[in-house]
């Protein structure tokens, strides 16, 4: 399984500048961002790496980045809100799924609540929980080798390991832990 990071988005560039939080609610992707993802799309397909599917967290940064690897790779994209940011920021306030899902036509939104993210602040302990549910049920997946994963840093941090720039990629393998078997490379 490959995780990344979503590119950088209108509030990583804001939050990078300043250390505070911009107000910016579910942020989209900078042009930089744009190219991080794009960057990384071309890097897997010179590398051949076998794909089926990506997976994204809800956050419109994860789902515009997912849409660029997707075309890159041909392959579906599915939502998942267990690989969603740790909710702390602003940026992590997220879009209904009454408003994403005609604003994502073709991506698969299975079993998503309308509001998909927390009421207060996650404490780290809940993010972790939530990487290993997903790690669990991954596990248990016939084609999770061949699955790229799109999330944030706090998540990827807690599922891996692994502090990842925007852009960057991870190769994990599924076991009782997780083993970090690349960092930033396909």
């Amino acid at each position: 399984m490959i995780l990344m990071r979503h590119g950088q988005s209108e509030f990583n560039v804001v939050y990078g500048a300043t250390r505070t939080d911009p107000g910016i609610r579910d942020p989209r992707l900078t042009a930089l961002g744009h190219s991080q993802v794009a960057d990384a799309a071309a890097g897997l397909r010179a590398a051949s790496v076998a794909i089926r599917r990506v997976v994204a967290s809800p956050y419109t940064r994860a789902l515009e980045s997912a849409r660029i690897l997707a075309a890159a790779l041909a392959v579906p994209v599915a939502v998942e809100p267990l690989v969603r940011e740790r909710f702390a920021w602003t940026c992590d306030i997220g879009t209904p799924l009454s408003e994403l899902a005609p604003r994502w036509p073709g991506v698969s939104f299975p079993d998503m609540a309308e509001r998909w993210w927390p009421e207060r602040e996650e404490h780290d302990h809940e993010v972790y929980g939530r990487a290993t549910a997903f790690r669990r049920a991954m596990a248990g997946d016939p084609v999770h080798a061949e699955t790229l994963v799109v999330s944030h840093w706090w998540f990827i941090r807690a599922f891996s390991g692994a502090e990842l720039a925007n852009g960057a990629l991870v190769r994990v393998r599924l076991a009782e832990t997780v083993e970090v078997v690349t960092d930033s490379h396909p």
